[in-house]
């Protein structure tokens, strides 16, 4: 089987070790980007699926998401957008996400290094 390869679009250190660790413990190859700018030349280059923020540095995950979905080599591959948003702006967040073609939106918060890879693996089965 292929190893599927992920973008990781996210600016949190830890976060980043801990994701890092628990997807190659699963056969992943997680490719990081730290800025939008990153994560859109690093998704030219390919991608099974990306794990995209929303607050990042430069370019913010909304732009990002759009900017990869008009881009006819990046627009089929799935995005996940993350959040640490929770409040009254999430509604719209995720219609937006939703509205600008990401298949899940997920507050980081609620889901476990763990479980993050188990709802990739469903998206990529």
């Amino acid at each position: 089987m292929k190893t599927k390869k992920v973008l990781l679009v996210e600016d949190e250190p830890l976060l980043i070790d801990l994701y890092q660790e628990r997807f190659s413990e699963e056969d992943f190859k997680l490719e990081i980007a730290r800025d939008g700018n990153e994560a859109l030349k690093k998704a030219d280059l390919g991608a099974d699926l990306i794990l995209l923020d929303i607050l990042l540095p430069g370019i913010n995950g909304f732009e990002v998401l759009r900017r990869l979905k008009r881009n006819l080599d990046t627009r089929d591959i799935p995005v996940i957008v993350l959040t640490n948003l929770g409040s009254e702006q999430s509604d719209s967040d995720k219609q937006l996400a939703f509205s600008l073609g990401a298949v899940d939106y997920l507050v980081k918060s609620y889901h476990t290094p763990d479980e993050m890879v188990e709802i990739v693996n469903k998206r990529l089965a």
